[in-house]
C-alpha cells in the first residue's frame, strides 16, 4: 500500500473510532465538565442541522485530548493547541453529530445488548476488575457529570454513528479487474539515479557582458526586461536605509530614577569605550549588549528603514554618516549605542535607469542555463560511453547528496532514488517529473535514458538502475493482499464521499467566540 493510503487508512481509523473514542476518554483522571478552566458559557459550540452541540461536549474533549499530550510528554507548540487541536476537536464533534443524525434517518439503532457491552467494558465503571453498577452512578455524578438516562441516550446515538460508517462500508466490493489494475501500478517499479545540472551551479563563470553584448541582448529581449521590472518593481522603490549595529543596555519599563541613571550611566561608558577607545564595536556588543536578538551576532541589526524603527531611535540613526556612532539613545527598551556602517539613498528607478541592470541580470541567468546545459549534454555522453553517474557525480561529503540532506547544491551529485511506483508522475526527490518518469517506466531494464530532461530551471540526466515488472505469478501470490487493500481503499473514498455528501446537504453553523473561551482557558 502505498504512503498516500496509507493516510487515508489511518484517518478511516480515526472515523470510525470516534464513537468509542468520545465516550471512553473521559472519566476519572481526565478534566472532565467541573474542571475549573474557566466559567462555562451557556451556549452551543456548534449547531448541525439545528442540533445544538454543547460547548461542555467540546471543551471535555479538547482539554482531554491536550491532557492526553501532555501526560505522554510530547511537546505542544502554541499554534498547535490554539489553532490545530480546536479545528480537529471540532470536526471531530461535527463529524460524530452528523452521522448520528444520519442514522436515525436510516433507522439504525443499536441493541440494548450492544449499549450494556460497551458500558460494561468502560473501565471507568469497573472495580476490582469488574463492571460495578454503583460505580458506574458514582463516575456518571461526580466525573461525567451527568445522569444516567442522558450518558446512555449519548451512547446509543454514538453508536449508531458507528454503525453508520460500517454500513457505508459494506458497499466496498471489489472486481477481479480493480484488483489486477492495483497491481499492475503497484507492480510496475523502477529505481533511477540522476544528476540535476543548475544554472546557479554555473552562474560564477558567467564573465560580466561587454557594452556590445548588453546592447545587442536588451533589443533582444525588451519584453523580459519589461516583465522582470513589473514583477520586481519593490526592488527599484526602496526607501532610505541603513546597515547598523548596536549594543543595548536594558531597562525595565517600571524601573526607578536610580536604576535609569545607572542603565544611562553604563550606555555612556561602552559609548567612551568604542569612541575615544578605540574598541571595536561588534565585539563590545557581543560581549556587554543586552539584546538578545543580535548580541551573538555583535549587534547587527542589518538594513533597516525609518519605518521599522522607534522614531527617536530613527532620527539619530538616520542623522548619522556612514561609521558614526550615535550617543546613548533611550527607548522604552533601554539605551541603545549605535553605529550605522553604510547608508543607502532613497530610489526610485524608472525602467529606464533599471534596465541595464536587469539585461545584466537576465543575460547571465540565460548564459548560466546555456552552460548548465552544455554540462548536462557532456555527462550523457560520458553515460553512454560506459561510466556511471555515480562515478562522474560522487556526493560531495558524507557519502549522501546535498539534495538529500535538504542542503543547497552547489554542483552536480549523483542521487539514487529508492524504488517508486508507475502509479504517478512523481520521481522522488525531483518532485513533478513526467517525462522522465515516462522514460523511466519506458525502459524494459537498468539503461541510460537517451535525453537530457528540462526540469523547473535546471536539467536532469539519468540512467535506470532497476526495473520490476508486474508477472502473473506474482499477482497470484500477492491477490489476496491486494484485494484487501483495494476494497480498504475503496472504503475510505466512500467514507469521504459520504461525509463530504452530509456536510454539503447540511447546515452547520459553529460559534467561533466559545470556541476561543475554552482555548483561551486551557
Amino acid at each position: 500500500m502505498d504512503g498516500m493510503n496509507a493516510r487515508k487508512v489511518l484517518s478511516l481509523v480515526g472515523i470510525v473510532a470516534i464513537a468509542v473514542v468520545f465516550t471512553l476518554q473521559f472519566g476519572p483522571g481526565s478534566t472532565g465538565f467541573g474542571s475549573g478552566r474557566g466559567p462555562v458559557v451557556p451556549s452551543a459550540v456548534a449547531v448541525v442541522n439545528g442540533k445544538e452541540i454543547p460547548l461542555r461536549d467540546f471543551s471535555r474533549v479538547y482539554a482531554g485530548q491536550l491532557n492526553s499530550l501532555r501526560n505522554r510528554g510530547v511537546p505542544i507548540p502554541e499554534s498547535y493547541a490554539r489553532q490545530s487541536l480546536p479545528s480537529q476537536v471540532m470536526d471531530q464533534l461535527v463529524t460524530r453529530e452528523l452521522l448520528s443524525q444520519a442514522a436515525e434517518r436510516h433507522g439504525i439503532n443499536p441493541s440494548d445488548d450492544e449499549l450494556r457491552k460497551l458500558i460494561h467494558e468502560n473501565a471507568d465503571f469497573h472495580k476490582d476488575g469488574q463492571f460495578n453498577f454503583e460505580q458506574y452512578k458514582r463516575a456518571l455524578r461526580d466525573y461525567y457529570r451527568t445522569t444516567e438516562p442522558k450518558y446512555e441516550e449519548e451512547l446509543r446515538r454514538q453508536l449508531a454513528a458507528q454503525k453508520m460508517l460500517q454500513v457505508v462500508n459494506s458497499g466496498a466490493v471489489v472486481s477481479d479487474d480493480e484488483v489486477r489494475a492495483r497491481y499492475e501500478k503497484d507492480a510496475n517499479q523502477a529505481k533511477v539515479v540522476f544528476a540535476r545540472f543548475l544554472p546557479t551551479m554555473y552562474a560564477a563563470q558567467v564573465p560580466a557582458p561587454t557594452p556590445a553584448q548588453l546592447e545587442e541582448f536588451r533589443k533582444a529581449h525588451n519584453d523580459e526586461i519589461s516583465t522582470y521590472y513589473e514583477s520586481n518593481r519593490f526592488m527599484y522603490q526602496q526607501a532610505e536605509r541603513a546597515k547598523a549595529r548596536q549594543i543595548l543596555v536594558k531597562l525595565a519599563p517600571d524601573a526607578a530614577a536610580q536604576q535609569k541613571a545607572e542603565a544611562k550611566s553604563r550606555a555612556e561608558a561602552l559609548h567612551k569605550e568604542v569612541t575615544e577607545g578605540g574598541k571595536d564595536f561588534a565585539t563590545v556588543a557581543r560581549e556587554r549588549s543586552e539584546d538578545p536578538g543580535t548580541k551573538a551576532s555583535g549587534g547587527d541589526l542589518g538594513w533597516v528603514e525609518r519605518a521599522s524603527l522607534e522614531p527617536t531611535l530613527a532620527e539619530a540613526v538616520f542623522a548619522l554618516a556612514p561609521n558614526g556612532v550615535s550617543q546613548p539613545i533611550e527607548t522604552k527598551l533601554g539605551w541603545h549605542v549605535v553605529k550605522v556602517e553604510e547608508k543607502q539613498a532613497a530610489q526610485d528607478k524608472k525602467l529606464e535607469e533599471a534596465a541595464p541592470e536587469i539585461a545584466t541580470t537576465l543575460y547571465k541567468q540565460q548564459k548560466a542555463k546555456e552552460l548548465a546545459k552544455a554540462a548536462a549534454e557532456k555527462a550523457l555522453a560520458s553515460l553512454k560511453g560506459g561510466q556511471t553517474l555515480q562515478q562522474l557525480f560522487p556526493p560531495e561529503k558524507e557519502g549522501q547528496p546535498a539534495l538529500q540532506r535538504f542542503e543547497t547544491e552547489t554542483r552536480p551529485e549523483a542521487v539514487e532514488t529508492g524504488s517508486f511506483t508507475a502509479g504517478g508522475e512523481s520521481v522522488p526527490y525531483l518532485g513533478l517529473a513526467p517525462a522522465l518518469s515516462t522514460a523511466a517506466f519506458s525502459a524494459p531494464g537498468p539503461q541510460v535514458l537517451d535525453q537530457v530532461f528540462p526540469l523547473s530551471e535546471g536539467f536532469v540526466v539519468a540512467q535506470v538502475t532497476e526495473r520490476v515488472k508486474p508477472s502473473d505469478e506474482t499477482f497470484t501470490q500477492k491477490k489476496d493482499e491486494l484485494r484487501e487493500q483495494t476494497r480498504r481503499a475503496k472504503q475510505i473514498e466512500m467514507t469521504e464521499s459520504f461525509l463530504k455528501a452530509l456536510r454539503e446537504t447540511g447546515t452547520v453553523v459553529e460559534n467561533n467566540e466559545a470556541i476561543q473561551t475554552i482555548v483561551g482557558a486551557s
